[in-house]
């Protein structure tokens, strides 16, 4: 498939986004956000990439914005990758973790609260955007993207790969 090629489908919009693991190796502990906005639930700090923006920059800032911490040395966790099969539009979430961090945790920002949480405790909480899925993305090696093809609202039906 290529663009411009007669008989190619083109993707109708790319919306690309970020979530980052902040982990605190000495308590064992990362960083979860119990947003309020949208994506409701319990989740890893992140948001949406700016034009121009690299992933990896975005995801900075946009920890900075929502926790208040400088975050470096980013490791690439994967995708999440979801497609609707009617429109053609993709909505990507770029995945990474870090244990560099420095700076003064803000408790609450208009996302939501923002907290530290045991690592164990991470995979007993159900929440409602399925946070509890994509984890594995996460915390274990061998997989590199999460894909969920769609047609309706139920997005969360997704095959990690």
């Amino acid at each position: 498939m290529g663009i411009g090629k007669k008989g190619s489908e083109s993707m109708a919009g790319v919306e690309l986004t970020n979530m980052v693991m902040v982990e605190d190796k000495d308590t064992g502990c990362a960083l979860v956000q119990e947003r309020v906005v949208s994506w409701k639930g319990l989740s890893f700090p992140g948001g949406h990439v700016e034009p121009c923006e690299s992933f990896v920059a975005s995801a900075v800032r946009e920890v900075k914005e929502e926790t208040g911490l400088d975050v470096w040395n980013l490791k690439s966790c994967g995708v999440i990758h979801w497609c609707n099969t009617r429109t053609n539009e993709r909505y990507l979430v770029f995945l990474y973790k870090t244990a560099d961090f420095k700076g003064n945790l803000l408790p609450e920002t208009e996302e939501g609260r923002v907290y530290w949480l045991p690592i164990e405790k991470l995979r007993e909480i159900h929440s409602e955007n399925h946070f509890e899925q994509y984890l594995p993305m996460f915390l274990e090696e061998g997989h590199n993207e999460a894909f969920a093809p769609y047609e309706q609202e139920d997005t969360h039906n997704f095959h990690l790969l």
